[in-house]
């Protein structure tokens, strides 16, 4: 399986995930000029910037290990500005979807919430 279909399946994994936890999704792959956030989410009033990572092996580390300070500076700027255009959220959170899938079993998902750095 190639990386973007791999990157694809994740990101419908996690949205599922969430929608079973009662989020409500806004956008998904939402862009503002080069930058990316893969869910922004919605639940109890607080707005969630999701990044989903998802790796069929380990090889290189596991996935939530991948998700650098450059790409965490990245999302705080794509989440400033849909911030800016969506003012009647007060609150706002950054979460990381890590999903690790093995060949021919389940995927593993673990969800850690209001992560920063």
């Amino acid at each position: 399986m190639k990386n973007k279909d791999t990157g694809f399946l994740g990101e419908n994994r996690a949205t599922t995930y969430l929608l079973d936890l009662g989020f409500e999704i806004l956008e998904k792959n939402w862009r503002y000029k080069h930058l990316e956030i893969d869910i922004i989410a919605c639940k109890n009033g607080l707005l969630h910037i999701v990044e989903v990572k998802t790796r069929s092996n380990n090889e290189f580390g596991f996935p939530e290990q991948m998700v650098s300070k450059q790409k965490m500076q990245f999302l705080k700027n794509a989440a400033a500005h849909y911030h800016y255009l969506h003012p009647q959220f007060k609150w706002l959170q950054f979460d990381i979807i890590a999903i690790y899938k093995k060949p021919n079993e389940d995927w593993a998902l673990d969800y850690f919430e209001d992560v920063y750095f």
